[in-house]
């Protein structure tokens, strides 16, 4: 019993099942507003978002405190890595892999949402009365001011692996490398030991998100479009225990096992809808169980702005999903062009405020067939099912390091054995 009392795992799930009761039965405490208006600001290059209704609160001061410890992770353990790996060519051609896998993979995503979305057909027979729109005129305007510069500039993540990569490469021919690498893993100690005291408040963050959400939007306005969730969720899960579970398999590894050893990861996502509050800790576990640091250095900041498989697969079935309710009928031209469009603006979806509306907006203004305004419905369910995106993500980029890992031989298969078997 004890163990169980001091288990994250039971105080996640306990806290989430507690937010949805909050949620659902006073939905007037969880939305009760101690602030004049939320609070918005930039620390440290991550922006800090604190609601002003209580179940915001909680959620956003969990989520915004862990977003400071993942910058000085990137940078401390890209700069390491590449120390440690010493060959830049190395470097390059890790790089130039997960550049590749990631391509692949989340062209792979794209199809599978498109074919399940013709398939099931969640928009035919969507009565768009019945259904409460919202205002998209945020996210119509972020689509028209979107460039791949103003991606980087604002995607700090992306620079810090920049700049750790250039650190690195000059520390490796410096003679006195070794007291800064030095200094650096005792502030990569330091940082580790803040984020575990940090992760223990999650069950906090995933009470407020999971409250917010049942209290804001409710129950009932999943009934309109629940088959639309449903087929997201079944691709998500057909993409993860397909796509993903045949990826491990190359290398013998099962993707329950792993999947085991971050369900506390997982959870937490689950809980706030955000992969970003998994990040930090996730690194941490990836090392733990055989993958090295410099591999997991540099492909899990690049996956978490590349390689989202459950954003690319949502984008692609909500374009899908809006033909069906405006009984457009797409010729298999136009099905090709629509995944050309989001080969690439799915790349985008990073580090942009409101980034998937964003990107859907571009891309329905690119194809010119398919009315934007018709993203007012999906507004009412997506914060439903940015839960299966983030999940997604965050298994889409573990496993990503994981076969990355073994492909460039910087992976220990004993270590993991002993990560599984405690977890």
């Amino acid at each position: 019993m004890k163990k169980l009392f001091t288990n994250l795992t039971f105080w996640v799930l306990t806290a989430i099942t507690l937010g949805i009761l909050l949620g659902h039965f006073a939905p007037t405490l969880a939305l009760y507003q101690f602030m004049p208006e939320a609070i918005k600001f930039k620390l440290l290059g991550n922006e800090v978002s604190i609601g002003n209704t209580l179940s915001e609160f909680l959620s956003g001061i969990f989520i915004s405190v862990v977003k400071q410890f993942i910058n000085p992770i990137i940078f401390l353990t890209i700069t390491l890595g590449i120390v440690s790996m010493g060959d830049l060519k190395k470097v390059g051609k890790l790089g130039g892999k997960a550049l590749l896998y990631f391509e692949i993979i989340t062209t792979v995503a794209l199809i599978i949402g498109i074919v399940v979305a013709n398939v099931i057909q969640p928009g035919h027979g969507v009565v768009t009365d019945a259904i409460k729109g919202g205002d998209i005129s945020k996210y119509t305007k972020g689509a028209t001011e979107f460039s791949w510069l103003k991606f980087f500039l604002d995607n700090i993540t992306l620079q810090i692996l920049v700049l750790a990569i250039v650190l690195g490469s000059l520390l490796n021919s410096y003679s006195g490398k070794e007291q800064i690498i030095s200094l650096f893993k005792k502030a990569s100690g330091i940082i580790f030991t803040g984020l575990h005291f940090v992760m223990k408040l999650a069950p906090i963050g995933a009470f407020g998100g999971m409250a917010f959400t049942i209290a804001k939007y409710g129950l009932k306005t999943l009934l309109p479009l629940a088959k639309l969730m449903g087929t997201v969720y079944i691709t998500m899960a057909i993409f993860i225990f397909g796509i993903l579970s045949l990826v491990l398999r190359y290398y013998k590894i099962s993707l329950w096992g792993f999947l085991k050893y971050i369900k506390e990861e997982l959870l937490i996502v689950l809980g706030t809808s955000s992969s970003e509050a998994a990040l930090p800790s996730l690194m941490q576990k990836l090392e733990r169980m055989g993958c090295s640091q410099s591999v997991v250095g540099l492909v899990v900041p690049a996956g978490y702005s590349f390689n989202l498989d459950g954003t690319t697969i949502y984008l692609s079935m909500a374009t899908i999903f809006l033909a069906q309710v405006f009984n457009i009928h797409l010729t298999i031209e136009q099905i090709f062009t629509i995944i050309g469009i989001l080969m690439v603006t799915s790349k985008g979806a990073a580090g942009v405020t409101g980034s998937g509306f964003i990107v859907l907006a571009s891309t329905l203004t690119a194809i010119r067939v398919i009315p934007v305004e018709g993203l007012a419905l999906l507004l009412g369910v997506d914060r439903f099912m940015s839960e299966a995106r983030a999940i997604t993500n965050c298994i889409g980029n573990g496993v990503a390091t994981i076969f990355l890992a073994n492909n460039e031989q910087e992976f220990d298969h004993q270590k993991m054995l002993r990560a599984f078997n405690e977890a």
